[in-house]
């Protein structure tokens, strides 16, 4: 397993310890959570460049890197639900969209193709990442929850806006032609 595969696993391998920093009432628990968090997602930015720049990149790479940002991002935003960073209504959104993503890379992986993350798809991540992070820091109060609100509305337009562009593509992946 090359080095940018094995930051991929140590990004999903961070999971369960963001959610139990998360869970865990202790002080600043959501500060230590979210800083967990932001160094993990860093490591989705190496991964690649280091990928890229060895020429390493890899057909395993192409299908774990997304579902590591997806579980990450998605666990984070599910435990800020609790803390009243967001309404659960913007998280379920987005968790269909992603769903809805996955069983299309699903059916092309079926079909023998592997499909790699579009740019919108990549600056989606990104917006969710960081609306995260920004909900995090507001969970441990420092700043206004609204700010986490307004972070993750952008995100879930951007992830809307992205999914549309996989659904435009989907009938090329469905038949095989991309």
């Amino acid at each position: 397993m090359t080095l940018p595969d094995q930051l991929t696993v140590g990004r999903a391998a961070s999971v369960p310890l963001v959610v139990l920093l998360y869970a865990w009432d202790f002080p600043h628990n959501e500060a230590w959570a979210t800083a967990l968090f932001c160094v993990a997602m860093a490591t989705d930015w190496l991964d690649g460049r280091i990928a890229r720049r060895r020429g390493t990149t890899s057909s395993l790479g192409s299908l774990l890197d997304p579902i590591a940002d997806k579980v990450l991002v998605l666990a984070v935003l599910v435990m800020l639900i609790e803390d009243g960073i967001w309404p659960a209504w913007m998280v379920a959104a987005i968790v269909a969209r992603e769903l809805l993503v996955s069983g299309l890379r699903l059916a092309a992986i079926e079909r023998g193709v592997v499909m790699a993350a579009r740019d919108l798809g990549k600056l989606k991540t990104w917006a969710q990442a960081t609306a995260a992070a920004i909900g995090g820091f507001a969970a441990a109060g420092a700043w206004s929850d609204a700010f986490g609100w307004w972070a993750l509305l952008v995100a879930l337009a951007l992830t809307w806006i992205s999914g549309l562009d996989y659904a435009r593509i989907a009938p090329r992946v469905l038949r095989g032609t991309i």
